[in-house]
């Protein structure tokens, strides 16, 4: 990181005293060194930035090969059209790190055949490749995906195996679907079979977000959590893989969308905060970038000072430590571009809210022998500015906030289930009672004004059957069973009479035999089991799985990416600090 530093200042120096090293006389015609201009330069930017003069002398030698390299390339580019490729590979496929890895290619091959040559030179075994923060597609060119001559790529290792390769491979699709599938519910079903996504602001009220931009968020959050997971594992490499793929869903939502929540500038710190964990913060132009776009996020969803934050949620000691984090980076990338004094500033804002947002591991525990979690005594204490009595107060009070809202919720849910069934008895089936009530928002008289509008009653499965509502309603006066009724309908070709009669011959219980010869699928003209076509249970268990799947990463606690032990963060605080003092020469 310090070689970066120097590299920053004396190229900021250099073009400032307007220096071309790669010119005579720092550079001869044969591309060698002037040596005692070098030197005598090297004595000059030593004095001046109060550094050594051979870490100086080679920094300099290091940017004076990097841009007669430069040139060499530029001339191969417009004689041959080969372009010159910088890769960024991953940490423990670095044979030296201070020097640059270079590849040359033509820009109209695909993407595939550069990862294959990469992949066999270095012995990878599964990778993809990120320009400017994109992944980019194997069957597509580089030059139609942005790659020009001198781009700079980080090459992501996936997996280090074929299986695993295949697995991860898997894993994402299967990811992918698990959501989409998720998008496509609205909560109409009942959500204990059929969980479902909803799409909340900061005080926790459902947004009314237009399908597709719903769709785009679900899989966007989806993603990111799931980014997230794997980043409290250390696998940041699949991490950055997850997060991508979250902002480039992100990228097809409405920017008023992503004014409205915080999640978009919190994805942006984690891509930010992996790129540190991989060591790949030379992407420079686009961890800025990320970092600029979380600032401006908050400040839209927060306010400019935290103002709107506080109104919704009466404090902001627990955004606090997002803020911290990204003053953090920003030292950090100030500190890698050479400037100093910049990242001592921004550093000293990090330092600030951290005593504001660290925690006093005596606090911690007097809150936890009171029965607390570990999160919520962290959360509590930061709310509440450290104060323990005000933190338990505050952390009793959110649990139950948050059980009336359980509560809420469940009654909402039992009112939708008794609009269902009254419209279900009126003849309606249940899906599209379901919907009715779900448009309705509960409200049954509106419910029933939407069915009415869309025609008669129909009972999608049971018409062809000869099951009506009338022949139904007459059965259950009788006093049967409405299963039972159905059945008999339908045994009986929908005759009323031989209905009646074949429910009193069995007391009005049907057999398990009877109820399965009754199901549709049980006619000789129903497709066999070893038909291609799938059928709906199968088709649902299978959704079923890939939701389960999707949900396991859904972190339940809306507040989970608030929760950070700054453990990290404070090592890096340290360390960024020692650079600086180095930097000074403080001793």
């Amino acid at each position: 990181m310090a070689e970066l530093n120097l590299a920053a200042k004396l190229k900021n120096q250099l073009k400032q005293d307007k220096i071309h090293l790669w010119n005579p006389p720092y550079t001869d015609d044969q591309h060698q060194a002037g040596q005692q201009h070098m030197q005598e330069l090297a004595q000059r930017y030593s004095s001046l930035l109060a550094l050594q003069v051979s870490d100086v002398e080679g920094a300099l030698e290091s940017i004076r090969v990097q841009a007669v390299n430069r040139l060499r390339g530029n001339k191969r580019f417009r004689e041959l059209n080969m372009a010159t490729v910088e890769l960024l590979l991953p940490r423990d496929s670095r044979k030296d790190n201070k020097a640059k890895t270079l590849i040359e290619t033509r820009l109209d091959v695909l993407v595939q055949q550069l990862m294959d040559r990469i992949g066999e030179e270095f012995g990878l075994k599964s990778i993809k490749l990120i320009l400017n923060g994109k992944t980019l597609i194997p069957d597509q060119t580089l030059d139609t995906q942005g790659v020009k001559n001198h781009s700079k790529m980080m090459v992501l290792k996936v997996t280090d195996g074929e299986e695993e390769k295949n697995h991860q491979h898997e894993s994402i699709q299967r990811t992918q679907k698990g959501f989409q599938i998720l998008s496509e519910r609205d909560g109409s079903e009942d959500p204990d079979t059929s969980p479902f996504l909803e799409i909340a602001d900061q005080k926790g009220e459902p947004l009314k977000v237009p399908h597709s931009e719903k769709k785009a968020l679900i899989l966007a959050m989806g993603f990111h959590e799931k980014g997230r997971s794997l980043m409290k594992k250390k696998e940041f490499e699949k991490a950055l893989c997850h997060l991508l793929q979250a902002d480039h869903h992100f990228s097809q939502c409405g920017s008023a969308l992503l004014r409205s929540v915080d999640n978009f500038a919190v994805l942006q710190l984690d891509i930010v905060w992996c790129y540190r964990a991989l060591k790949a913060l030379t992407c420079l132009d686009d961890a800025r970038r990320r970092l600029q776009s979380a600032e401006d996020c908050f400040l839209q969803c927060y306010g400019q000072q935290q103002q709107r934050l506080l109104m919704i949620k009466g404090n902001t000691g627990r955004e606090d430590v997002l803020f911290l984090r990204l003053y953090l980076l920003q030292s950090l990338l100030s500190y890698i571009e050479g400037n100093d004094f910049l990242a001592k500033q921004q550093l000293d804002k990090v330092e600030s809210l951290y005593r504001r947002v660290g925690l006093d591991s005596e606090k911690m525990t007097q809150l936890m022998i009171l029965g607390f979690t570990d999160r919520e005594a962290r959360l509590g204490l930061r709310a509440c500015q450290g104060n323990v009595e005000e933190a338990a107060i505050y952390i009793s009070n959110q649990r139950q906030e948050k059980i009336e809202q359980r509560q809420r919720e469940r009654m909402k849910r039992s009112r939708r289930l008794e609009v269902i069934s009254t419209l279900a008895e009126l003849g309606y089936s249940r899906r599209d009672a379901s919907r009715a009530a779900h448009l309705a928002e509960g409200d049954l008289d509106k419910a029933l004004g939407i069915l009415l509008d869309s025609g008669p009653p129909v009972l999608s499965s049971d018409t062809s059957e000869g099951v009506s509502a009338d022949k139904l309603e007459q059965l259950l006066y009788l006093g049967f069973e409405r299963d039972s009724s159905r059945t008999a309908l339908r045994l009986t070709g929908g005759d009323v009479q031989s209905a009646t009669q074949l429910l009193i011959d069995h007391q009005g219980v049907l057999s398990a035999e009877l109820l399965s010869a009754s199901q549709p699928a049980g006619s000789s003209s129903s497709p066999s089991p070893s038909s291609e076509e799938p059928s709906t249970s199968s088709i649902s268990a299978e959704d079923n799985e890939l939701v389960n799947e999707a949900l396991e990463d859904i972190c339940h606690d809306e507040e989970d990416y608030l929760d950070l032990t700054l453990e990290e963060e404070s090592e890096l605080i340290n360390t960024m600090k020692g650079y600086l003092k180095s930097a000074s020469g403080t001793p």
